[in-house]
This record gives C-alpha cells, sequence and structure tokens, in this order.
C-alpha cells in the first residue's frame, strides 16, 4: 500500500512538474513576440543553464544531460534565428558541439566508433581544395563552415553517443526536451500571424504563416514537435488528462506546420510517427498493443480534424499545395520546387571533379559565378557527391552501415527507425542547413536501457 502511495505520489509530481514547464514555455512565447530583445536572454540563459548542468553532473549522469541539453537546442534553433535571440547564424551546431566535447572529455569514447573519426577526417580534403579553387576573397571561413557546420556536429555527436548507454526514460525525457522550445515557437507563430487567410497569396511556401521566417526549417522543427507529442501521447500519457492536454498540443504544432505550406517537414514527421508506432507495437504485450490501438484511433481523429480545419483556414488552398496544383488548379510542372534542377546540377559537378569534388561550398560559388544567383543544393547526398567527389561515397558508406550494423547487434532503441528516418527524408528536403538531421541521427546510436521490474519474493511460511 505504501509503494502504491508513493509511486502514485510521483507520478502526480511528474505530471504537475510537465504541465508546468509546457506553461512557462508558452509564456515565453508571449514574452519574445512582445518584448523582442528577450529572445537574446532566453538565448543567454538557456545556453549557461544546460552548461552548468553538464559540467556539474556526475560522470554516471554526464550523457543524459548532455543529451538532454543538446535536444533542447535542436528544439529551439529555429525560434532563436526567426527571432534573432542566437549570437550568430550557426550557433546551435556550435553549441551542440561544445556540449558534446565536454562529454566527451569526461567519458570517452567507444572503441567502435573510430569510423565516425575517420568519417571527420574525410571533411578535410573538401577545405583544401575550397581554399585552392575559392580563395579568401569570397569570405573562405564563412562559406566553409556554412557547409560543413552540419556534417561535423554529426560527426562528432555521433563519436560521442556510439553505444552509449541511456535509460529509455531518460531518452523519453529528452524528447521533451526537444518539444519544450517548439510549444514557445508555436505560441509565437501564432502572435506573429493569427489569420491565416490575410497573408495568403497562392500554394507556395509562406513566410508570413511562418513567422517571417524560412519556411522549411520552421515546418522541419514542427514536425519535430509533431513526432516528440506523439510519443508522449503513446508513452507518457497514463491519465484522462494528460491525454487531451497532448493532444491539444500535437494538434495546434500539427496545424502551425501544415499551413507553412511547406511539405517536407510534415510529410517526414508523417513517416517517423508511423515507423515509431510500428516499432511500440511490435515490442509491446498483447494488452499495451490494445492500448496502441485506442489512442491510434484518438490520434487518426485529430489528424482529420486539423486538416479539416487546415482546409478551412486556407480556403482549400492547402489540398492545392499537397496536389501540387497552383491556386486556380493547374498542376505544376515541377512537384520539386526546383530542388531535383539543383540536384541534377551538383551531380554534374561530381560528373566533372569525381576525384576530390568541387571542395567546400564550391557547388554554390560555381551557380554564383555562372550567373544562376545564390543557389544552395536542398540535397546534402548530391552535396556532399559534388563537393567532396570519390570521398563522399565512403562518407555516405559509414553513415548508412554503421548504424544498421549497430543495429543488427543491439535492438533495444525503439526510435532507432525514426530518428534514422528523420535524418535521410530531412537531408533529402532541407539539406543540413539547421541542427536537428545530425544530432537526430546520432540518437538512432544510443544503447537504450529498459529498467528492470522489482522480483517481489513471498514471505516464507513459518
Amino acid at each position: 500500500m505504501r509503494l502504491k502511495r508513493a509511486t502514485n505520489t510521483i507520478k502526480n509530481n511528474n505530471r504537475e512538474k510537465y504541465i508546468s514547464m509546457v506553461m512557462i514555455h508558452v509564456a515565453l512565447g508571449f514574452l519574445v513576440y512582445f518584448i523582442p530583445f528577450s529572445s537574446k536572454l532566453y538565448f543567454i540563459c538557456t545556453t549557461f543553464y544546460f552548461l552548468y548542468q553538464i559540467i556539474n553532473a556526475s560522470t554516471a549522469n554526464k550523457a543524459k544531460n548532455v543529451v538532454f541539453a543538446c535536444c533542447y537546442v535542436v528544439g529551439s534553433e529555429v525560434f532563436f534565428r526567426m527571432t534573432s535571440g542566437n549570437i550568430s547564424y550557426e550557433a546551435a551546431k556550435y553549441l551542440i558541439m561544445v556540449y558534446v566535447l565536454i562529454g566527451l572529455f569526461s567519458n570517452g569514447i567507444s572503441n567502435k566508433s573510430y569510423s565516425y573519426l575517420f568519417y571527420l577526417f574525410l571533411l578535410i580534403p573538401s577545405i583544401i581544395v575550397a581554399y585552392l579553387n575559392i580563395g579568401l576573397e569570397s569570405n573562405f571561413r564563412t562559406n566553409v563552415a556554412f557547409v560543413l557546420s552540419g556534417p561535423v556536429c554529426l560527426g562528432i555527436s555521433a563519436l560521442y553517443l556510439y553505444n552509449r548507454r541511456i535509460k529509455l526514460n531518460d531518452l523519453i525525457e529528452s524528447l521533451k526536451y526537444l518539444s519544450l522550445p517548439i510549444i514557445s515557437m508555436t505560441v509565437y507563430l501564432f502572435l506573429y500571424n493569427p489569420s491565416i487567410k490575410d497573408v495568403l497569396s497562392g500554394t507556395q511556401s509562406n513566410f508570413e504563416t511562418s513567422g517571417g521566417f524560412g519556411p522549411n526549417q520552421v515546418a522541419t522543427v514542427l514536425g519535430l514537435g509533431m513526432f516528440a507529442l506523439s510519443v508522449r501521447l503513446f508513452m507518457k500519457s497514463p491519465s484522462l488528462f494528460l491525454r487531451i492536454f497532448n493532444v491539444v498540443i500535437l494538434g495546434v504544432i500539427s496545424f502551425r506546420a501544415i499551413v507553412t505550406f511547406s511539405r517536407g517537414g510534415v510529410i517526414t514527421a508523417i513517416l517517423i510517427i508511423l515507423l515509431f508506432l510500428f516499432s511500440l507495437y511490435k515490442k509491446s504485450s498483447l494488452q499495451y498493443k490494445g492500448r496502441i490501438i485506442y489512442t491510434s484511433f484518438i490520434f487518426i481523429l485529430l489528424a482529420g480534424v486539423v486538416w479539416i480545419i487546415s482546409s478551412n483556414q486556407t480556403e482549400g488552398l492547402i489540398e492545392k499545395r499537397y496536389a501540387n496544383q497552383d491556386k486556380i488548379g493547374r498542376e505544376k510542372e515541377d512537384l520539386s520546387t526546383g530542388r531535383v534542377e539543383l540536384f541534377l546540377d551538383d551531380l554534374q559537378g561530381f560528373k566533372e571533379n569525381p576525384f576530390l569534388g568541387v571542395g567546400a561550398n564550391g557547388a554554390k560559388e560555381l551557380r554564383l559565378k555562372a550567373g544562376q544567383g545564390i543557389k544552395a543544393s536542398h540535397n546534402e547526398i548530391s552535396r556532399l557527391l559534388s563537393e567532396h567527389g570519390m570521398f563522399a561515397i565512403i562518407i555516405l558508406i559509414i553513415l548508412i552501415i554503421q548504424p544498421l550494423s549497430l543495429r543488427f547487434s543491439n535492438k533495444r532503441n525503439l526510435y532507432f527507425y525514426a530518428f534514422l528516418g528523420f535524418w535521410f527524408a530531412t537531408i533529402n528536403h532541407s539539406a543540413m542547413r539547421i541542427a536537428a538531421p545530425a544530432f537526430i541521427y546520432a540518437l538512432a546510436l544510443l544503447n537504450v536501457q529498459y529498467e528492470k521490474r522489482p522480483v517481489r519474493r513471498k514471505r516464507a511460511i513459518q
């Protein structure tokens, strides 16, 4: 009886703590909108808060705190970019690298993770080629950092998290940290653009509904928030109140993701949610499978309601967007909105420079010199091939084979396919403009530990 009361008390405390954290981040959304300068204070406070948590954590808890901090950075990156809160455009990637390096110095790395060290070395030749081809007159440091910060962030994160042990509850907690700043951003989006109908002009990606920022990046992070809240709904919503609470949050995030008119982030979210549910259902007991099916009905109903509201608010334009039509219903010639042309352009660069490639950021520089304007590739695979040449093939082999080989020997990471799916889908429609695909990829490499249930021993009959 005492154990049951203690368990209920812990559950109530956790619920109240979660609701309090959500409400604090709702308030932060209001604060940043009405007092823009507070975004910089928010960035500085969170940076040093997590730095303090990591440095003061015990060796055993260091990895957990690093994951919490990096997940929060991933969730907040686009919000800080759109509100000018970060100190530099690529601040999130550098911050993740700093947090991870602190963890590396404390915990070391796995003997089997050295392939990622080799991966990092393979990025170096592109810097040399870029220096020889581009020179310093084109702001060499900024250009190279722009395209390599993402791959380097991935390599360092993977080096640290490869086969790193973490409890399942702590991994779920990390997704909570990821979702909290996304909730703040969602509140900000509603305040920035309360009326969708007033800013509609067609079926193209909409900057106004995206907080005045890049719709692709906004939709990608909101899609990640959809996934994190879906995990919360299926795995951390034991009471009716929490189910309703999380359904409402999931609904409003999904709505704002859809009305950005950027399809990549939403489609990726649907894909990884399905991969997560497949893995969860496969691992669950018969009783829990029934709960998954029941919650799935709520999930499908929610999806239908959100889509109907989105269609109403966009006056049917969102349906035309996903049908690849313009505002008067004519089918668009290019489904990829110019991405295929850039993809083929990158492949041409690889064909002409198959050994060393055109160098870091070289593809964009060549397009600029050819009078095509500043056009950065949206596809990380084609960019790698163009800028790294034959080294790109080795890089891709490492990035694909290494996690799959780990999965072959350890199938405990429930989110493995969802994390890896997010990375692969995102780099194919948004490259590595944000830190999310880099760090989420590394999360797929974790060695998830399940807590053992206490064994109840019967008292001996006296």
